[in-house]
């Protein structure tokens, strides 16, 4: 049975983004189109950025999947790392504010970047 490969950009039992590798059975289909099973979903937005764009730090408000369309995006977290997302490529995004906190831009959430020298087109996918 194959599986698709989930990156999640979640929130650590520290408060701090973090990212983690998952896989999602694709045991539905035939073996020639496997699929997952199908999950419900609250809407989509499209976004373009321009070439130049960057974010502050902050985080998701809804889990939702965040798929690049055109053009590349980083994501950086407080610990310094970060990851560069290009065409074709996904993670789903779900570092919530943990419950009773305030959001404090030392400790919580990720900034996302535009990289490159074209606009990023992204696809949302809210849970």
């Amino acid at each position: 049975m194959p599986n698709f490969r989930k990156t999640i950009l979640f929130t650590d039992t520290d408060g701090r983004a973090r990212f983690k590798e998952e896989d999602v059975a694709l045991d539905e289909g035939t073996p020639l189109s496997a699929l997952s099973a199908l999950r419900p979903s609250g809407g989509y937005q499209l976004r373009e950025s321009p070439v130049g764009f960057r974010s502050q730090f902050h985080v998701t408000v809804t889990p939702q999947w965040v798929v690049i369309l055109s053009g590349q995006m980083e994501i950086g977290l407080q610990d310094g790392s970060s990851r560069v997302f290009g065409p074709g490529e996904h993670f789903y995004s779900a570092d919530v504010l943990p419950a009773g906190s305030t959001f404090d831009a030392g400790v919580h959430g990720h900034w996302s970047r535009q990289v490159g020298d074209q606009p990023l087109r992204t696809l949302f996918v809210r849970d």
